[in-house]
């Protein structure tokens, strides 16, 4: 911790005006792992260390004492106004890693609390406009509807996924994939990995040409172009129109037309039904945990006698914590995305009737995933920029960063969930043993 020295600037209990550095001292102690220089020309930490913060301005420091924790650092980094160094801002995962490892916050005494206010100011701690990538708070978001109604929910997907199919293409690759891709090893290309995914969901919902099959959140149709490859009629339903018009386009471009559909559509308003099987890839996430049992129930609705359900979502490693996301999730990735784990979403599809026959966790490949992004970002980022702005991509480049991490510690999982909705009598139809190619 810090030692405030006296000076002729005290202001009468012994303690003078404080430096940036010093006040980050006080939060984080003197064995800063990063190198830290602020606006005022004072420093901290570790000055060979390979990486560094950079606070650019007073309204840098305002973002991070008026919101601390993830969303304040977020407003600053963001605005540009805090600049890590060391790292590119398309993959900031080393210096994430260097300061989750090593950064520990503690409680600055009374005193000290006392002290770091009058230093600042008070003008710097009177809150400021975020940054124009930020999202409402929850508690502002009624104007768009109830939580996880059909405005709110379209609203939410719309922050998130129509950024810019341009900016996408130069992200995701090829596939068009955001969703966890399937690796046979860690040197797979994401390309590669990511029709392992769509091979594997195909095999575990045992598809055969001429099944019907339907894809909820289907983004932009890569599970439906690879189930219409193989000769399987199907229906995919996303929220985002750009989503929805760039994969119509690629079917048609593939010649997929009489086989695959992609409609712009909730997917509480697909009315057809009698479904051999129904895929849901990355949409949980935005369900909301206490519309489960709905959602669960419309899925099994769907399905004929012996239909399969394949539930691919991110999940947390326990089903006790709060489902809510953080700061900066929240308000910069998935407006209202809710997590829980594994044992609620199982508990949830057998509370309908369906029966789970099979789960795994693909969290590692996440991680892989992830980082395949980030490198795509980074080798691309000129154009990222051009596309959506360099606070967007500076979004992008920390989400994904972040996430990775996230899964490579266990703090959050990715889990496939196999169910059968089976006959009255307990018939499922399926083989004695997993059917598919792990």
């Amino acid at each position: 911790m810090t030692t405030f020295k006296e000076d002729k600037t005290s202001t009468g209990n012994g303690v003078g005006k404080l430096s940036i550095a010093e006040i980050l001292e006080a939060v984080v102690g003197e064995d800063i792992p990063v190198r830290f220089s602020a606006y005022d020309g004072s420093s901290t930490g570790a000055q060979d260390a390979k990486y560094g913060l950079d606070l650019k301005s007073p309204r840098g420091t305002t973002y991070l004492v008026t919101a601390p924790g993830d969303l304040g650092m977020a407003r600053a980094y963001v605005s540009g106004d805090l600049e890590a160094t060391g790292v590119h801002p398309g993959d900031p995962y080393e210096i994430l890693r260097v300061l989750g490892d090593q950064l520990h916050f503690s409680r600055p005494s009374a005193k000290e609390l006392a002290a770091i206010t009058r230093s600042l100011g008070w003008e710097l701690l009177k809150p400021v406009a975020p940054p124009p990538q930020e999202h409402l708070p929850r508690w502002r978001r009624f104007a768009e509807g109830l939580r996880h109604s059909k405005t709110r929910d379209a609203e939410a997907i719309h922050h998130h996924y129509d950024v810019s199919n341009a900016f996408y293409e130069k992200v995701l690759g090829p596939s068009m994939t955001y969703t966890c891709a399937a690796y046979e090893s860690p040197d797979q290309s994401l390309e590669d990995a990511q029709d392992n995914k769509y091979r594997l969901v195909f095999e575990k919902l045992n598809l055969k040409p001429g099944d019907r099959l339907l894809d909820i959140g289907c983004g932009w149709g890569g599970m439906v172009r690879y189930a219409a490859r193989h000769g399987v009629k199907a229906i995919g339903a996303t929220l985002s129109a750009e989503q929805a018009a760039w994969a119509q386009k690629a079917i048609a471009d593939e010649g997929l037309s009489e086989l695959a559909e992609v409609r712009h559509s909730d997917y509480r308003d697909i009315t057809e039904t009698g479904f051999d099987a129904v895929s849901s890839i990355g949409l949980t996430e935005h369900i909301g945990v206490h519309n489960y049992p709905a959602y669960f129930e419309f899925i099994k609705g769907k399905l004929r006698e012996g239909g399969l359900l394949l539930n691919h979502c991110i999940t947390r490693p326990d089903n006790k914590h709060n489902a809510r996301a953080g700061g900066f999730i929240d308000r910069y990735v998935f407006p209202d995305g809710e997590l829980t784990g594994s044992g609620r979403i199982i508990t949830e599809i057998q509370d309908v009737g369906l029966e789970v026959r099979h789960e795994e966790n693909l969290r590692e490949h996440y991680a892989l995933t992830l980082a395949g992004w980030c490198r795509n970002l980074v080798d691309n980022w000129d154009a990222c920029v051009a596309e959506v702005g360099e606070g967007t991509a500076r979004v992008w480049g920390l989400y994904m960063a972040g996430s990775r991490l996230g899964f490579e510690r266990n703090g959050i999982q990715l889990h496939q969930v196999l169910a059968v909705k089976t006959s009255p009598k307990g018939d499922a139809g399926v083989p004695l043993r997993p059917w598919w190619k792990a």
